[in-house]
């Protein structure tokens, strides 16, 4: 599975599962059923309950051209609607819980949404979807063209994403901290204050504790006055997100 890396506009690096093409083909699959029954249902109703031929015998081609196009506008632009609508998401997309997002952190919109559904036609409809799908493949994160020109990637949203893999900490309401002085440390500074803990903590490196705890006091110029540089630490992290989330 290959991974995808967000940075949030809150500067907190989020980790997902790119979806995989068989995910989206699955998804395009349905999309496609859907479309399909829709100009099925709704080009019987016009050419055998509404009796469109007989009624616009007099009209030229084009007149007939037209008023069948506007029929059918809905599935010509289904994907692009309904990614705006569900913010991401088709209805194939939703049932395959995969959705479109900006690799920058921020919510896709409308400009997004319209470079993806242009290089779709050329990527799936014209090119039988032969080169969207040799893009996926030969991308590291699985996105296709319209991906990288509309700065997007498509998710899998039954990724588990844990609160320890960023820079965020659960505290209470209640909570009280020690060290306002941590606001010195940037979002930077904190990820690798936590990454580099844990995996100390992990492997009982107390060496590497210690010149941490040393390094934070130096920097937030404090003086480690709890029971241990684990708790000192500990608390560090959760005084710089009860700060950094009130603000």
């Amino acid at each position: 599975m290959s991974e995808l890396q967000v940075n949030t506009t809150q500067n907190v690096n989020l980790n997902f599962t790119a979806a995989t093409v068989g995910h989206r083909i699955l998804a395009f699959i349905i999309d496609f059923l859907i479309i399909a029954a829709y100009c099925f249902v709704s080009l019987y109703i016009l050419y055998e309950v509404l009796g469109f031929n007989s009624w616009t015998r007099d009209w030229d081609g084009w007149s007939k051209s037209s008023v069948v196009t506007i029929v059918l506008l809905p599935a010509i632009f289904h994907t692009l609607l309904f990614e705006m609508l569900l913010e991401g998401q088709t209805v194939g997309k939703r049932i395959m819980k995969i959705k479109v997002i900006k690799i920058d952190g921020y919510q896709a919109g409308f400009a997004d949404y319209i470079v993806r559904w242009m290089f779709r036609t050329v990527e799936i409809y014209l090119g039988s979807g032969i080169i969207g799908m040799m893009a996926i493949v030969l991308n590291s994160k699985n996105r296709r063209l319209g991906d990288i020109a509309a700065g997007t990637a498509v998710i899998n949203l039954k990724t588990n994403i844990n609160i320890s893999h960023t820079i965020l900490e659960e505290i209470h309401e209640q909570y009280q901290p020690m060290f306002p002085s941590v606001i010195r440390l940037s979002d930077r500074d904190a990820t690798i204050i936590k990454d580099s803990y844990l995996i100390a903590k992990k492997n009982n490196d107390l060496t590497t504790i210690i010149k941490l705890r040393k390094k934070i006091e130096e920097v937030i110029d404090v003086k480690n006055t709890l029971s241990s540089d684990y708790h000192f630490i500990d608390t560090i992290l959760k005084d710089y997100n009860f700060y950094t989330q009130k603000m």
